[in-house]
């Protein structure tokens, strides 16, 4: 894959306005958390940046809500508390990306001049970016929105479009965590909750955001997780290798980078595969768990049943002594020698 990392981050308009009701350590910590993110992010040297952002009922909410909106103009401007942004947009890549959602189940919308509010500028800012870049809306806070296993496969499709065309991208995703502008829950942000999804995404369970449903959502004031999860996709699960944790009073703040390439761990699992050189003592341990006969033989003398499986000599010896260390040491499925063991102890027993 060609998305060579990204970023979740905050984007709260205090990080801009600094108001006296503002922790300035907080708000410290997070531009700090965004520096050295943005540092990393752009020594991978990306073609674009994508960003995908939730819109706050700016642009995209009484004339027309689409799930998911492109930005396919030269050139996407925007300003917030007396700063101004002004960022190239790919266009021709925007555009063959709209094509290519088309073809593959997903019909966004795009425009050509919808502006940056701080959803996506202060981020951006943050993080140093100068582009190109390539702007994604996604409704989340006009019902009905997208559910997070859309935005999940929508952020997968972006990704497989991406590598198709052969770019290098980032991508970044602007919101979170709870949070309720609006309304007499603002003071109230649901920690607990938080801490939990911010555990799984620390050990690289990005694939966590599709389980949370809209209820769960609207409750915890996480609605703008499906920018996150827009991200996910695209990133895959991956360990984030920059995580900052700056809550406030009103406004869980977090911030992950993944900004080193993706490592495939290997997967060592309790229930292995068949492995071709332990097929012969696989069948053994399996006949011993349902033949009777053959249990009735291995008791009368287990070394000439072991003997009589053509085994080599290493599991020859671990099979007649129902050696399990021996035995699931060697890669055999471990319930196989449970169920055979199981068998010959329980006639042993009578």
């Amino acid at each position: 894959m060609t998305i060579l990392g990204g970023a979740l981050l905050p984007h709260a308009p205090q990080f801009f306005t600094q108001p006296k009701t503002e922790d300035p350590e907080t708000i410290r910590s997070v531009q700090q958390a965004g520096a050295r993110i943005g540092e990393r992010l752009r020594a991978l040297q990306p073609d674009v940046w994508i960003i995908a952002s939730n819109d706050h009922a700016q642009q995209f909410f009484h004339q027309c809500a689409p799930p998911f909106t492109l930005h396919v103009g030269g050139e996407a401007r925007g300003e917030f508390a007396g700063r101004q942004f002004r960022y190239p947009v790919a266009s021709e890549v925007a555009f063959e990306l709209v094509r290519r959602l088309y073809r593959s189940g997903f019909d966004p919308a795009y425009t050509s001049t919808a502006e940056i509010d701080y959803a996506m500028g202060i981020p951006l800012t943050h993080v140093g970016v100068d582009g190109p870049l390539l702007p994604v809306y996604v409704n989340a806070y006009l019902p009905p929105q997208p559910s997070m296993e859309r935005c999940h496969a929508f952020g997968q499709a972006l990704a497989r479009a991406v590598d198709a065309l052969g770019l290098r991208a980032v991508v970044l995703a602007s919101g979170g965590m709870s949070h309720f502008p609006g309304t007499d829950r603002y003071a109230s942000p649901a920690t607990e909750f938080d801490l939990a999804v911010l555990e799984k995404m620390k050990a690289g369970r990005l694939k966590h955001l599709i389980g949370l449903a809209e209820d769960e959502l609207d409750d915890t004031g996480n609605i703008e997780l499906r920018c996150w999860a827009v991200a996910a996709g695209a990133l895959g699960d991956r360990k984030p290798d920059i995580v900052s944790w700056d809550p406030s009073w009103h406004h869980n703040y977090a911030s992950l980078g993944f900004t080193e390439a993706a490592a495939d761990a290997p997967f060592a699992p309790h229930y292995p595969n068949i492995r071709p050189e332990l097929v012969r003592l696989t069948s053994a341990l399996h006949t011993l768990s349902h033949d009777a006969a053959a249990r009735t033989r291995y008791l009368a003398d287990p070394a000439a049943f072991a003997a009589s499986c053509d085994l080599p000599e290493g599991q020859r010896r671990a099979l007649a002594a129902l050696d399990r260390e021996a035995i699931v040491g060697m890669g055999v499925h471990p319930l196989l020698h449970f169920l055979a063991n199981m068998q010959i102890e329980r006639l042993r027993a009578r």
